[in-house]
Protein backbone atom coordinates (compact mmCIF):
# COMPACT_ATOMS: atom_id res chain seq x y z
CA UNK A 1 0.00 0.00 0.00
CA UNK A 2 1.54 3.30 -1.05
CA UNK A 3 1.42 6.52 0.95
CA UNK A 4 -1.53 7.90 -1.00
CA UNK A 5 -3.57 4.75 -0.47
CA UNK A 6 -2.73 4.84 3.23
CA UNK A 7 -3.95 8.44 3.49
CA UNK A 8 -7.23 7.49 1.83
CA UNK A 9 -7.75 4.52 4.12
CA UNK A 10 -7.15 6.64 7.22
CA UNK A 11 -9.73 9.12 5.94
CA UNK A 12 -12.31 6.35 5.53
CA UNK A 13 -12.09 6.46 1.75
CA UNK A 14 -11.12 3.95 -0.92
CA UNK A 15 -8.32 4.10 -3.42
CA UNK A 16 -9.94 5.50 -6.61
CA UNK A 17 -8.22 2.78 -8.62
CA UNK A 18 -10.39 0.23 -6.80
CA UNK A 19 -13.71 2.05 -7.21
CA UNK A 20 -16.14 1.04 -9.96
CA UNK A 21 -19.37 2.99 -10.39
CA UNK A 22 -22.03 2.77 -13.07
CA UNK A 23 -25.22 4.81 -13.31
CA UNK A 24 -28.72 4.08 -14.56
CA UNK A 25 -30.49 7.41 -15.03
CA UNK A 26 -34.23 7.74 -15.61
CA UNK A 27 -35.74 10.88 -17.06
CA UNK A 28 -39.42 11.51 -17.68
CA UNK A 29 -40.08 12.65 -21.25
CA UNK A 30 -42.26 15.69 -21.91
CA UNK A 31 -44.54 14.16 -24.53
CA UNK A 32 -48.15 15.30 -24.41
CA UNK A 33 -49.48 11.80 -23.70
CA UNK A 34 -48.25 8.68 -21.94
CA UNK A 35 -46.11 5.97 -23.49
CA UNK A 36 -48.73 3.29 -24.18
CA UNK A 37 -52.07 5.12 -24.05
CA UNK A 38 -53.64 8.48 -24.89
CA UNK A 39 -53.90 9.79 -21.31
CA UNK A 40 -52.39 13.21 -20.66
CA UNK A 41 -48.81 13.21 -19.43
CA UNK A 42 -48.92 14.59 -15.86
CA UNK A 43 -45.52 16.27 -16.19
CA UNK A 44 -47.41 19.18 -17.80
CA UNK A 45 -50.05 19.66 -15.10
CA UNK A 46 -51.05 19.11 -11.51
CA UNK A 47 -54.08 16.86 -11.29
CA UNK A 48 -56.09 15.15 -8.60
CA UNK A 49 -54.85 11.61 -7.92
CA UNK A 50 -56.05 8.93 -10.33
CA UNK A 51 -57.75 11.34 -12.73
CA UNK A 52 -55.33 11.00 -15.68
CA UNK A 53 -55.93 7.30 -16.17
CA UNK A 54 -57.53 4.72 -18.45
CA UNK A 55 -57.78 0.91 -18.47
CA UNK A 56 -54.32 0.62 -20.08
CA UNK A 57 -52.33 2.65 -17.57
CA UNK A 58 -54.40 1.16 -14.72
CA UNK A 59 -53.34 -2.29 -15.92
CA UNK A 60 -56.86 -3.64 -16.24
CA UNK A 61 -57.32 -7.06 -17.88
CA UNK A 62 -57.86 -6.92 -21.63
CA UNK A 63 -56.43 -3.41 -22.10
CA UNK A 64 -53.97 -3.17 -24.99
CA UNK A 65 -50.97 -0.81 -25.22
CA UNK A 66 -50.05 1.30 -28.27
CA UNK A 67 -46.75 3.09 -28.69
CA UNK A 68 -46.30 6.87 -28.53
CA UNK A 69 -44.32 7.81 -31.67
CA UNK A 70 -43.21 11.10 -30.14
CA UNK A 71 -41.57 9.25 -27.26
CA UNK A 72 -39.63 7.13 -29.76
CA UNK A 73 -38.55 10.29 -31.61
CA UNK A 74 -37.35 11.82 -28.32
CA UNK A 75 -35.39 8.66 -27.57
CA UNK A 76 -33.80 8.76 -31.01
CA UNK A 77 -32.77 12.39 -30.46
CA UNK A 78 -31.11 11.52 -27.15
CA UNK A 79 -29.37 8.52 -28.69
CA UNK A 80 -28.00 10.70 -31.47
CA UNK A 81 -27.01 13.40 -28.99
CA UNK A 82 -24.98 10.83 -27.05
CA UNK A 83 -23.29 9.44 -30.16
CA UNK A 84 -25.06 6.08 -29.90
CA UNK A 85 -25.74 3.50 -32.56
CA UNK A 86 -29.48 3.26 -33.17
CA UNK A 87 -31.29 -0.06 -33.49
CA UNK A 88 -32.68 -0.73 -36.94
CA UNK A 89 -35.46 -2.72 -35.34
CA UNK A 90 -36.56 -2.76 -31.72
CA UNK A 91 -39.23 -4.32 -29.55
CA UNK A 92 -40.52 -4.16 -26.00
CA UNK A 93 -40.40 -6.77 -23.24
CA UNK A 94 -42.22 -7.50 -20.01
CA UNK A 95 -40.18 -7.20 -16.83
CA UNK A 96 -41.97 -9.13 -14.10
CA UNK A 97 -42.04 -7.82 -10.56
CA UNK A 98 -44.64 -7.78 -7.82
CA UNK A 99 -44.66 -4.32 -6.24
CA UNK A 100 -47.76 -2.35 -5.29
CA UNK A 101 -46.92 0.44 -7.75
CA UNK A 102 -47.38 -1.89 -10.78
CA UNK A 103 -50.89 -3.34 -10.76
CA UNK A 104 -50.41 -5.70 -13.71
CA UNK A 105 -47.28 -7.16 -12.04
CA UNK A 106 -44.99 -6.39 -14.95
CA UNK A 107 -43.40 -3.31 -16.49
CA UNK A 108 -43.21 -2.79 -20.25
CA UNK A 109 -39.59 -1.94 -21.00
CA UNK A 110 -36.80 -2.72 -23.44
CA UNK A 111 -34.23 -5.36 -22.60
CA UNK A 112 -32.88 -7.50 -25.44
CA UNK A 113 -32.73 -4.74 -28.06
CA UNK A 114 -32.63 -1.17 -26.72
CA UNK A 115 -33.45 1.87 -28.80
CA UNK A 116 -29.78 2.97 -28.82
CA UNK A 117 -26.44 1.67 -27.54
CA UNK A 118 -22.67 2.17 -27.49
CA UNK A 119 -22.41 5.92 -27.13
CA UNK A 120 -20.33 8.20 -24.95
CA UNK A 121 -20.47 11.47 -23.06
CA UNK A 122 -17.45 13.58 -22.16
CA UNK A 123 -17.47 15.19 -18.72
CA UNK A 124 -14.48 17.02 -17.27
CA UNK A 125 -12.26 15.67 -20.01
CA UNK A 126 -13.20 12.03 -19.42
CA UNK A 127 -15.22 9.93 -21.87
CA UNK A 128 -17.98 7.97 -20.13
CA UNK A 129 -19.26 5.05 -22.18
CA UNK A 130 -23.02 4.78 -22.64
CA UNK A 131 -24.06 1.13 -22.65
CA UNK A 132 -27.70 1.61 -23.68
CA UNK A 133 -30.60 4.04 -23.98
CA UNK A 134 -34.06 2.52 -23.79
CA UNK A 135 -37.72 3.37 -23.26
CA UNK A 136 -39.97 2.08 -20.53
CA UNK A 137 -43.11 3.04 -18.63
CA UNK A 138 -43.07 4.72 -15.22
CA UNK A 139 -44.94 2.87 -12.46
CA UNK A 140 -47.56 4.47 -10.23
CA UNK A 141 -46.58 6.79 -7.39
CA UNK A 142 -46.92 5.51 -3.84
CA UNK A 143 -48.07 8.12 -1.34
CA UNK A 144 -47.33 7.41 2.32
CA UNK A 145 -49.56 9.14 4.87
CA UNK A 146 -51.67 8.78 8.01
CA UNK A 147 -54.18 6.57 6.17
CA UNK A 148 -51.45 4.19 5.10
CA UNK A 149 -49.89 3.86 1.65
CA UNK A 150 -52.02 4.85 -1.33
CA UNK A 151 -51.30 4.55 -5.06
CA UNK A 152 -51.69 7.42 -7.53
CA UNK A 153 -51.86 6.02 -11.07
CA UNK A 154 -51.57 9.39 -12.78
CA UNK A 155 -47.84 8.69 -13.15
CA UNK A 156 -48.34 5.13 -14.38
CA UNK A 157 -47.38 4.95 -18.03
CA UNK A 158 -45.41 8.20 -18.20
CA UNK A 159 -42.64 7.64 -20.77
CA UNK A 160 -39.24 7.12 -19.17
CA UNK A 161 -35.92 7.14 -20.93
CA UNK A 162 -33.27 5.12 -19.13
CA UNK A 163 -29.62 5.89 -19.86
CA UNK A 164 -27.19 3.25 -18.62
CA UNK A 165 -23.42 3.77 -18.42
CA UNK A 166 -20.56 1.36 -18.21
CA UNK A 167 -18.85 1.26 -14.77
CA UNK A 168 -16.42 4.02 -15.81
CA UNK A 169 -16.60 6.33 -12.80
CA UNK A 170 -13.80 6.27 -10.26
CA UNK A 171 -15.15 8.88 -7.86
CA UNK A 172 -18.46 10.45 -6.76
CA UNK A 173 -17.28 13.76 -8.24
CA UNK A 174 -16.98 12.19 -11.70
CA UNK A 175 -20.52 10.81 -11.39
CA UNK A 176 -21.83 14.24 -10.43
CA UNK A 177 -20.06 15.93 -13.35
CA UNK A 178 -21.49 13.34 -15.75
CA UNK A 179 -25.04 13.87 -14.49
CA UNK A 180 -24.70 17.64 -14.75
CA UNK A 181 -23.58 17.27 -18.37
CA UNK A 182 -26.31 14.73 -19.16
CA UNK A 183 -28.99 16.94 -17.65
CA UNK A 184 -27.69 19.85 -19.72
CA UNK A 185 -27.77 17.85 -22.96
CA UNK A 186 -31.36 16.78 -22.26
CA UNK A 187 -32.29 20.42 -21.61
CA UNK A 188 -30.74 21.48 -24.94
CA UNK A 189 -32.62 18.69 -26.72
CA UNK A 190 -35.85 19.85 -25.09
CA UNK A 191 -37.09 16.35 -24.25
CA UNK A 192 -36.97 16.25 -20.46
CA UNK A 193 -40.15 16.50 -18.46
CA UNK A 194 -40.19 16.01 -14.71
CA UNK A 195 -38.34 13.55 -12.47
CA UNK A 196 -34.61 13.00 -13.01
CA UNK A 197 -33.46 10.04 -10.90
CA UNK A 198 -30.49 7.73 -10.89
CA UNK A 199 -29.68 4.29 -9.54
CA UNK A 200 -25.99 3.77 -8.85
CA UNK A 201 -24.08 0.50 -8.89
CA UNK A 202 -20.86 0.58 -6.90
CA UNK A 203 -18.20 -1.91 -5.89
CA UNK A 204 -14.81 -1.54 -4.20
CA UNK A 205 -11.71 -3.55 -5.08
CA UNK A 206 -13.57 -6.25 -6.98
CA UNK A 207 -16.12 -6.84 -4.20
CA UNK A 208 -19.84 -7.41 -4.59
CA UNK A 209 -21.82 -4.80 -6.49
CA UNK A 210 -24.25 -2.77 -4.39
CA UNK A 211 -27.13 -0.90 -6.01
CA UNK A 212 -28.28 2.40 -4.49
CA UNK A 213 -31.72 3.41 -5.76
CA UNK A 214 -33.75 6.58 -6.19
CA UNK A 215 -31.08 9.26 -6.02
CA UNK A 216 -32.57 12.55 -7.16
CA UNK A 217 -30.39 15.30 -8.59
CA UNK A 218 -26.69 15.81 -9.15
CA UNK A 219 -25.65 16.94 -5.69
CA UNK A 220 -27.18 13.90 -4.01
CA UNK A 221 -25.46 11.44 -6.33
CA UNK A 222 -22.14 12.63 -4.95
CA UNK A 223 -23.41 12.48 -1.36
CA UNK A 224 -24.90 8.99 -1.75
CA UNK A 225 -21.82 7.52 -3.41
CA UNK A 226 -19.47 9.16 -0.91
CA UNK A 227 -21.45 7.62 1.95
CA UNK A 228 -21.47 4.20 0.30
CA UNK A 229 -17.70 4.30 -0.27
CA UNK A 230 -17.14 5.07 3.40
CA UNK A 231 -19.60 2.32 4.44
CA UNK A 232 -18.01 -0.34 2.27
CA UNK A 233 -14.49 0.75 3.23
CA UNK A 234 -15.45 0.51 6.88
CA UNK A 235 -16.71 -3.04 6.36
CA UNK A 236 -13.42 -3.98 4.71
CA UNK A 237 -11.36 -2.59 7.59
CA UNK A 238 -13.36 -4.78 9.99
CA UNK A 239 -12.68 -7.86 7.86
CA UNK A 240 -16.24 -8.00 6.51
CA UNK A 241 -17.44 -8.05 2.90
CA UNK A 242 -20.14 -5.96 1.27
CA UNK A 243 -23.04 -8.17 0.20
CA UNK A 244 -24.86 -7.98 -3.11
CA UNK A 245 -27.95 -5.98 -2.25
CA UNK A 246 -30.19 -3.07 -3.13
CA UNK A 247 -30.08 -0.05 -0.83
CA UNK A 248 -32.12 3.13 -0.77
CA UNK A 249 -30.68 6.61 -0.43
CA UNK A 250 -32.22 8.56 2.46
CA UNK A 251 -31.75 12.25 1.60
CA UNK A 252 -32.85 13.41 5.05
CA UNK A 253 -30.37 11.28 6.99
CA UNK A 254 -27.75 11.38 4.21
CA UNK A 255 -27.24 7.61 4.42
CA UNK A 256 -28.05 4.51 2.40
CA UNK A 257 -30.39 1.96 3.96
CA UNK A 258 -30.94 -1.73 3.21
CA UNK A 259 -33.97 -2.48 1.02
CA UNK A 260 -33.65 -6.05 -0.22
CA UNK A 261 -31.30 -8.56 -1.77
CA UNK A 262 -30.25 -7.62 -5.28
CA UNK A 263 -32.27 -9.36 -7.95
CA UNK A 264 -30.53 -11.05 -10.86
CA UNK A 265 -31.66 -10.51 -14.44
CA UNK A 266 -33.18 -14.00 -14.56
CA UNK A 267 -35.46 -13.18 -11.61
CA UNK A 268 -37.30 -10.57 -13.68
CA UNK A 269 -38.49 -13.22 -16.12
CA UNK A 270 -38.15 -11.08 -19.23
CA UNK A 271 -40.36 -12.10 -22.15
CA UNK A 272 -41.24 -10.28 -25.38
CA UNK A 273 -44.30 -8.03 -25.03
CA UNK A 274 -46.93 -9.99 -27.00
CA UNK A 275 -49.31 -7.02 -27.39
CA UNK A 276 -46.77 -4.85 -29.26
CA UNK A 277 -45.20 -5.63 -32.62
CA UNK A 278 -41.57 -5.21 -33.60
CA UNK A 279 -40.86 -1.59 -34.54
CA UNK A 280 -38.65 -0.65 -37.47
CA UNK A 281 -36.88 2.71 -37.27
CA UNK A 282 -37.03 4.06 -40.84
CA UNK A 283 -33.72 5.59 -41.91
CA UNK A 284 -35.51 8.61 -43.38
CA UNK A 285 -37.11 9.29 -39.99
CA UNK A 286 -33.75 9.01 -38.22
CA UNK A 287 -32.14 11.29 -40.83
CA UNK A 288 -34.88 13.90 -40.36
CA UNK A 289 -34.47 13.90 -36.57
CA UNK A 290 -30.68 14.14 -36.95
CA UNK A 291 -31.02 17.11 -39.31
CA UNK A 292 -33.22 18.98 -36.85
CA UNK A 293 -31.12 18.38 -33.73
CA UNK A 294 -30.40 21.65 -31.91
CA UNK A 295 -26.91 22.91 -31.16
CA UNK A 296 -25.64 20.91 -28.20
CA UNK A 297 -23.56 22.26 -25.27
CA UNK A 298 -20.11 21.33 -26.61
CA UNK A 299 -20.94 22.79 -30.01
CA UNK A 300 -22.22 26.02 -28.48
CA UNK A 301 -19.16 26.27 -26.24
CA UNK A 302 -16.85 26.00 -29.26
CA UNK A 303 -18.86 28.62 -31.15
CA UNK A 304 -18.84 31.05 -28.22
CA UNK A 305 -15.06 30.77 -28.04
CA UNK A 306 -14.58 31.31 -31.75
CA UNK A 307 -17.32 33.80 -32.63
CA UNK A 308 -17.32 35.97 -29.51
CA UNK A 309 -13.70 35.42 -28.39
CA UNK A 310 -14.88 34.78 -24.83
CA UNK A 311 -12.56 33.47 -22.10
CA UNK A 312 -13.05 29.69 -21.71
CA UNK A 313 -14.38 29.97 -18.14
CA UNK A 314 -16.95 32.59 -19.18
CA UNK A 315 -18.09 30.54 -22.17
CA UNK A 316 -18.35 27.42 -20.02
CA UNK A 317 -20.46 29.23 -17.42
CA UNK A 318 -22.82 30.64 -20.05
CA UNK A 319 -23.28 27.33 -21.85
CA UNK A 320 -23.95 25.46 -18.58
CA UNK A 321 -27.37 27.15 -18.35
CA UNK A 322 -29.47 27.09 -21.53
CA UNK A 323 -31.56 30.10 -20.53
CA UNK A 324 -28.45 32.16 -19.78
CA UNK A 325 -26.81 31.05 -23.04
CA UNK A 326 -29.86 32.19 -25.01
CA UNK A 327 -30.00 35.45 -23.04
CA UNK A 328 -26.34 36.10 -23.80
CA UNK A 329 -26.93 35.84 -27.54
CA UNK A 330 -29.74 38.40 -27.26
CA UNK A 331 -27.74 40.83 -25.14
CA UNK A 332 -24.56 40.44 -27.22
CA UNK A 333 -26.39 41.94 -30.21
CA UNK A 334 -26.57 45.30 -28.38
CA UNK A 335 -23.73 45.17 -25.84
CA UNK A 336 -20.07 44.27 -26.28
CA UNK A 337 -20.04 40.43 -26.07
CA UNK A 338 -17.17 40.34 -23.59
CA UNK A 339 -18.97 42.76 -21.27
CA UNK A 340 -22.24 40.84 -21.66
CA UNK A 341 -20.53 37.50 -21.08
CA UNK A 342 -18.69 38.66 -17.96
CA UNK A 343 -21.81 40.14 -16.39
CA UNK A 344 -24.17 37.29 -17.22
CA UNK A 345 -21.73 34.54 -16.25
CA UNK A 346 -20.71 36.38 -13.10
CA UNK A 347 -23.00 38.88 -11.39
CA UNK A 348 -26.30 37.68 -12.87
CA UNK A 349 -25.74 33.94 -12.31
CA UNK A 350 -24.43 34.61 -8.81
CA UNK A 351 -27.59 36.53 -7.93
CA UNK A 352 -29.90 33.91 -9.45
CA UNK A 353 -28.07 31.05 -7.73
CA UNK A 354 -28.23 32.85 -4.38
CA UNK A 355 -31.99 33.20 -4.77
CA UNK A 356 -32.32 29.65 -6.14
CA UNK A 357 -33.98 30.98 -9.29
CA UNK A 358 -33.68 30.26 -12.98
CA UNK A 359 -33.68 33.21 -15.35
CA UNK A 360 -37.17 32.28 -16.56
CA UNK A 361 -38.49 32.24 -12.99
CA UNK A 362 -36.71 35.46 -11.98
CA UNK A 363 -39.09 37.87 -13.68
CA UNK A 364 -36.18 39.67 -15.35
CA UNK A 365 -36.54 40.81 -18.95
CA UNK A 366 -33.73 40.70 -21.54
CA UNK A 367 -34.38 44.37 -22.33
CA UNK A 368 -33.71 45.26 -18.68
CA UNK A 369 -30.29 43.60 -18.82
CA UNK A 370 -29.46 45.34 -22.11
CA UNK A 371 -30.44 48.78 -20.76
CA UNK A 372 -28.44 48.34 -17.55
CA UNK A 373 -25.30 47.11 -19.30
CA UNK A 374 -25.48 49.89 -21.87
CA UNK A 375 -25.65 52.37 -19.00
CA UNK A 376 -22.62 50.72 -17.41
CA UNK A 377 -20.63 50.82 -20.66
CA UNK A 378 -21.38 54.57 -21.00
CA UNK A 379 -20.07 55.12 -17.47
CA UNK A 380 -23.49 56.09 -16.15
CA UNK A 381 -23.30 53.58 -13.28
CA UNK A 382 -20.43 51.90 -11.46
CA UNK A 383 -19.91 48.15 -11.48
CA UNK A 384 -20.78 48.01 -7.77
CA UNK A 385 -24.08 49.79 -8.23
CA UNK A 386 -24.90 47.89 -11.41
CA UNK A 387 -24.54 44.69 -9.40
CA UNK A 388 -26.75 46.17 -6.69
CA UNK A 389 -29.30 47.04 -9.39
CA UNK A 390 -29.40 43.41 -10.55
CA UNK A 391 -30.01 42.23 -6.99
CA UNK A 392 -32.80 44.77 -6.51
CA UNK A 393 -34.34 43.90 -9.87
CA UNK A 394 -34.61 40.26 -8.81
CA UNK A 395 -35.94 41.15 -5.35
CA UNK A 396 -38.48 43.76 -6.47
CA UNK A 397 -39.39 42.64 -10.00
CA UNK A 398 -38.86 46.17 -11.34
CA UNK A 399 -36.96 47.44 -14.40
CA UNK A 400 -33.53 49.04 -13.87
CA UNK A 401 -34.75 52.59 -14.53
CA UNK A 402 -37.10 52.40 -11.56
CA UNK A 403 -34.60 50.54 -9.37
CA UNK A 404 -31.83 53.08 -9.97
CA UNK A 405 -34.10 56.03 -9.26
CA UNK A 406 -35.70 54.42 -6.21
CA UNK A 407 -32.39 53.49 -4.56
CA UNK A 408 -30.22 56.35 -5.83
CA UNK A 409 -27.76 54.06 -7.60
CA UNK A 410 -26.74 56.59 -10.26
CA UNK A 411 -26.96 60.28 -10.92
CA UNK A 412 -25.11 63.49 -10.07
CA UNK A 413 -22.30 63.31 -7.54
CA UNK A 414 -20.10 66.02 -6.15
CA UNK A 415 -16.66 66.53 -7.67
CA UNK A 416 -14.82 63.20 -7.01
CA UNK A 417 -11.59 65.05 -6.17
CA UNK A 418 -13.39 67.13 -3.54
CA UNK A 419 -15.09 64.02 -2.17
CA UNK A 420 -11.72 62.28 -1.80
CA UNK A 421 -10.24 65.30 -0.02
CA UNK A 422 -13.08 65.18 2.53
CA UNK A 423 -12.52 61.45 3.07
CA UNK A 424 -8.79 61.95 3.61
CA UNK A 425 -9.36 64.82 6.06
CA UNK A 426 -11.89 62.72 7.99
CA UNK A 427 -9.50 59.75 8.39
CA UNK A 428 -6.10 61.03 9.60
CA UNK A 429 -5.18 57.70 11.21
CA UNK A 430 -5.62 55.82 7.93
CA UNK A 431 -3.56 58.50 6.18
CA UNK A 432 -0.80 58.07 8.74
CA UNK A 433 -0.88 54.28 8.32
CA UNK A 434 -0.70 54.68 4.55
CA UNK A 435 2.38 56.88 4.85
CA UNK A 436 3.96 54.13 6.97
CA UNK A 437 3.52 51.73 4.06
CA UNK A 438 0.43 49.80 5.20
CA UNK A 439 -1.37 48.81 1.99
CA UNK A 440 -4.68 48.04 3.68
CA UNK A 441 -4.97 51.70 4.67
CA UNK A 442 -5.35 52.61 0.99
CA UNK A 443 -8.14 50.05 0.60
CA UNK A 444 -9.84 51.50 3.66
CA UNK A 445 -9.78 55.03 2.24
CA UNK A 446 -11.11 53.81 -1.11
CA UNK A 447 -13.91 51.97 0.70
CA UNK A 448 -14.82 55.14 2.60
CA UNK A 449 -14.93 56.96 -0.74
CA UNK A 450 -17.32 54.39 -2.15
CA UNK A 451 -19.59 54.83 0.86
CA UNK A 452 -19.45 58.61 0.63
CA UNK A 453 -20.38 58.53 -3.06
CA UNK A 454 -23.03 55.84 -2.48
CA UNK A 455 -21.23 53.71 -5.01
CA UNK A 456 -21.54 56.31 -7.77
CA UNK A 457 -17.78 56.68 -8.16
CA UNK A 458 -15.92 53.52 -9.11
CA UNK A 459 -13.10 52.14 -7.01
CA UNK A 460 -10.43 52.63 -9.70
CA UNK A 461 -11.14 56.36 -9.92
CA UNK A 462 -11.13 56.76 -6.15
CA UNK A 463 -7.88 54.84 -5.77
CA UNK A 464 -6.19 57.06 -8.37
CA UNK A 465 -7.40 60.26 -6.67
CA UNK A 466 -6.33 59.08 -3.19
CA UNK A 467 -2.84 58.27 -4.48
CA UNK A 468 -2.57 61.62 -6.24
CA UNK A 469 -3.52 63.44 -3.07
CA UNK A 470 -1.25 61.54 -0.70
CA UNK A 471 1.87 60.88 -2.74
Amino acid sequence: MNAKTGELAMAGEADPAGIMIGLETHVQLNTQSKLFCGCANPVHQDAEPNTLTCPTCLGLPGAKPRVNERAIASGIAVGLGLGCQLAKEMFFSRKTYFYPDMSKNFQITQYEVPLAAQGSLEAQGKAIRIRRVHLEEDPARLVHGPRGTLADYNRSGVPLLEIVTEPDFRSPAEARAYLQKLELILAYLGVAGGIFKSDANISLHGGERVEVKNITGTKEIEQALSYEIVRQSSLARRGQKAVRETRAWNPDLKITQEMRGKEGEAEYGYIFEPDLTRITLPQETVAKIKATLPELPDQRYARFLKHYALPPKVAESLVSDLDIALLFEQVAKEVDPKVAGTWLAGYLKKTLNYNELSFKASGLQPSWIVWLLQLFVRGGITDRNAEMAIRRMVDEQLPPQEIIQKHGLAGPVEDPALLVRKVVEANPRAVEDFRKGEAKALNYLVGEGIKASKGRVDAATLRKLVLQLLE
